[in-house]
Order: C-alpha cells, then structure tokens, then sequence
C-alpha cells in the first residue's frame, strides 16, 4: 500500500511539473528577463517536484508554492499581465495540505496558499487593489476549494475506515456468538446422549456380567460366549461414547484418542464373538493413513461390519486395497432373506459411509450383487484429499 500511494505521488508531481513548466515556458520566456525567466523555471520545477515528498511536509511545500507565485509577480517587469507560473502546483499543494494536515499545520498551509494567490494579484499592478471581488475568487479556486477537496477526502476515508472496523467488530461478535450457540448445542448433545444411553449401555453390560458369573459350568459354552461378547461390545461402546462426550465438551482426555486402522484386529475380534465371520484381506503396500483419514477408514469398516452382522447371513469379506492415490474399502457378504434391506428404508449408515468418503474427496457405491444374493459396499477415499 505504501509504495502504491509512492508511486502515485511522484506520477502526480510528474504531471504538475510537467504542465507548469511547459505553460511557463510559452508564456514566460516573452516577458521576463532571461536571468528571471530561468531562475523563475527552475523553482517551478524544484517546487513541484516537492510534490512527491512525504506528507508531513505537505506545509512547507505550501509555502514553497505560495513564495513562487509571490516572487513571480515581484519578477515581473512592467507591471503586465501575470501570466501561469504554477497553477497546477498551487492546486495540487492544497489539496495535500488539506488532505494530510491537521490543526493549526492545516490552516497554516491554507493561509499560505491564499495569502501567495492574493499577494500574486496585487503585486503585479493588473488587478486594482479595489477589485476585492476578483481577489477573493482567485484565492478560493486556486487554494481554498482545493484544500476543502482534501480535507473532504480525509474525512470521508476516515468514515469508511470507521464503518469497516464496524463492520468487522459487528462480524467478529456475529463469529463469536455463533460458537457460543454451537458450543450450548454440543453440550445439550453431550448431556442428551449421557443421559439417554450411556446409562443404559452401562447397565447392559452389568447385567450381562452378572448373568454370565450367574451361570453355571454346564450352562457355560454357548451362552456365556454370547454374554462375554455382550459384555466386550458394551464395554467398547461406552469407550467410544466417552470419547464422542469428551469431544462434545470441549474436554478431550490427554490419552484418549479416536480408534484407526490400528485397532481393526479388536474390532474384528469382537464382532466374531457376537457371530459374525469376517474375512480380512491387504492388498497392495500398506501405508501409515492421516490420522483423520485413519479414523475414517476405520469408521467405515466398522459401519460394514455392523451392517453384514444385522442384514447378512453370519459372513463378510473385506478388502483394504492401498493404491498410489487412494484407499479402498470393499466388502461383499451374502443377504440372508429375512434379513434384506427395504428399497424405501432411510440407509442412515451407507449414507454416513458416503459422507465419511465426501470428506476426503472421495465416493462411495454399495447395492445388491450377483442377482441380489449378496450387498456389496464399495469406498474409495483420495490419499490427497483432491
């Protein structure tokens, strides 16, 4: 920004210095001594090149321009008529005046314009010191009008200043009452889901704990294996559900941490125990994931696992195929017909596997297979994130 209003300063003082000596050269060189003429020359261009300093300067290059005007008409021989020393000048060290000064250094550097434009007129014998009228309306356009022009600027910058801070303090409050809102939601979640089923889940594996304990050595095989994978799958859940309360809170644990692609051997061992005989396969080179992209990938395993364990028939085969670019899960598991999905249901979990997918630039497909006989899940996640 600073060398920007740098560079227009000089091309302004360029142009200033340009058309006065340009103008003075034709009108000046037929009525001043040569001596005057050149001397007269090289302040105009000394004082408008002055144009280009820094804005504090702004009241002494005024007074340089109000000097020269003076010390034209001084220089004028014959008393004739006062021709165009630095017009463009005076105008341009007004409106600087008014635009980059303030208090008493402003109203210095105008009574100096005006006192230059007035004294101009009345010394060169052309104007009758009786005219007062003619006076005054040279002052006011060749300082006065000028120099309000700044000082209108100044203002009207300042007030579109005032409104965008406004503006940003009015979008910053807006940002901040927006997390406050968001963060009231998240802890209203977090009490609901505390209260609603963490009690519950908590009281499942208790009672599935003690029915197991409760059974004896003959009862034992089948039954306390289904109680014991009860008992593991409440336990996991509430872990996840702790973690998802924490997260809600704002209060995350210092070791807690989301599960990945690291723990699938426990997931894996779990559903087994609920029923479920999943098969799990690599190809390609495995690769260490992201840790949101890990926690991801896993997610959708487990969705595929949960969905195979409800709608399937007691078996699943899941791919992880790492590519160069992506990931991708696929799994494939026979329908048993009782268990089917409806055409008309919500699919709440293929639609959170396809968001889960979104989030990485991916995309998710899943359907009926081999006439219907099997479902097939397919999720392909960029390694990227394009």
């Amino acid at each position: 920004m600073s060398g920007s209003l740098t560079r227009q300063s000089v091309m302004v003082a360029g142009f200033c210095l340009l058309a006065d000596t340009l103008t003075f050269y034709g009108a000046g060189a037929r009525v001043y001594p040569a001596v005057s003429f050149w001397c007269l020359l090289t302040g105009i261009a000394l004082a408008d090149a002055a144009l280009a300093t820094p804005a504090r300067l702004s009241g002494a290059v005024a007074f340089a321009h109000a000097a020269l005007a003076v010390a034209g008409a001084l220089l004028l021989p014959g008393g004739g008529p006062l021709p165009d020393i630095n017009d463009a000048g005076m105008l341009i060290a007004a409106y600087r005046a008014g635009a980059w000064l303030n208090g008493r250094p402003a109203v210095l550097a105008l009574l100096y314009l005006v006192a230059g434009a007035i004294g101009a007129r009345t010394l060169c014998g052309t104007t009758e010191l009786t005219d007062w009228r003619s006076i005054l309306l040279s002052a006011v356009k060749e300082a006065l009008l000028a120099w309000l022009v700044g000082r209108y600027t100044t203002a009207r910058g300042a007030h579109i200043a005032e409104l965008e801070q406004r503006a940003a303090r009015e979008r910053e409050h807006a940002r901040h009452e927006l997390a406050h809102a968001i963060a009231e939601d998240r802890s209203a979640i977090a009490r609901d889901l505390h209260d609603v089923i963490a009690h519950h889940v908590s009281a499942i594996g208790v009672h599935a704990g003690a029915a197991r304990l409760g059974l004896s050595a003959k009862e034992a095989s089948p039954v306390s294996t289904a109680l014991a994978a009860v008992e593991t799958s409440s336990r996991a859940a509430l872990l996840d559900l702790r973690r998802l309360l924490d997260f809600l809170h704002d209060s995350p644990v210092d070791d807690a941490r989301q599960p990945g692609l690291g723990d699938l051997d426990e997931l894996i061992h779990v559903v087994s125990a609920a029923g479920l005989k999943a098969n799990v396969s690599i190809e390609g080179t495995r690769q260490e994931l992201e840790g949101s992209l890990d926690i991801a990938v896993y997610r959708v395993v487990q969705e595929m696992l949960t969905n195979a364990l409800r709608h399937g028939d007691g078996h699943v085969d899941i791919v992880l195929r790492y590519g160069t670019s992506c990931v991708t899960v696929t799994a494939v598991n026979p329908t048993a017909a009782s268990k089917r999905l409806v055409e008309d249901s919500p699919h709440r979990g293929l639609e959170g596997i396809s968001s889960r997918a979104g989030m990485f630039n991916g995309f998710a497909s899943y359907g009926p297979v081999n006439g219907g006989a099997d479902w097939k899940t397919s999720v392909t996640f960029s390694l990227d994130g394009t």
